[in-house]
């Protein structure tokens, strides 16, 4: 099959961490929002809200926790590499977050890509509120922002990847052409076509023959 389209996941995917259990970490609430999250995304649940759950806990946080958590952000192996790969090869590249892209654009890595749709903490006077502004990207809206992706540039779905770890990506999963589990959760190895370990460069092994 030769793909055109590849939308991935962030936390936990393209980079290593997930980036609300760093700001959890900062706020003083590190255990209770890394448990929420570890739960979220087995699919123990609902996604929205707990996002709101964990965001509530940051409010009052001062805005430049957020530039502090940017600096402790690594990319996953392989990442750089399969967006190196998409760009040499004309496939469409984006990545699709149920984080923040307030502290994604602060990373060069997500400023050019193709494709970039995330949540939106709400901030004001320099303080986060402890809210989330709507809409919130949920595992529907994750396989809308695929679907969209695809038709904005003239993609066929059929011709689409999309890459996660955890609950929140089922529905993305399932709806592109190929369906990769990255350092997944097993409730995204089940509906996965191809599970990958450790390294995004498997992908690439496995779309280049």
């Amino acid at each position: 099959m030769d793909f055109q389209l590849i939308l991935s996941d962030v936390d936990s995917t393209l980079i290593e961490q997930e980036v609300i259990d760093l700001l959890g970490e900062f706020s003083g609430n590190g255990a209770t929002v890394a448990d929420i999250t570890a739960r979220a995304m087995a699919g123990e649940l609902d996604f929205k809200s707990a996002l709101k759950q964990r965001v509530q806990l940051l409010a009052g946080q001062d805005s430049s926790i957020l530039q502090e958590v940017t600096k402790r952000i690594t990319l996953s192996p392989g990442a750089f590499e399969l967006k190196e790969y998409c760009r040499n090869h004309g496939i469409r590249f984006g990545a699709v977050t149920g984080g923040f892209l307030q502290v994604l654009m602060k990373l060069e890595y997500f400023q050019d890509l193709d494709y970039l749709a995330g949540n939106s903490l709400e901030i004001e006077d320099g303080v986060l509120t402890g809210r989330v502004l709507e809409p919130i990207i949920d595992r529907e809206a994750k396989a809308d922002h695929l679907r969209r992706f695809a038709i904005t540039s003239g993609v066929d779905i059929n011709k689409t990847i999309a890459i996660g770890d955890g609950a929140n990506d089922l529905l993305m999963i399932q709806s592109a052409g190929l369906g990769v589990a990255f350092n997944a959760k097993p409730i995204l190895r089940k509906v996965a076509q191809l599970s990958l370990e450790g390294n995004l460069k498997g992908l690439i092994q496995a779309i280049s023959h």
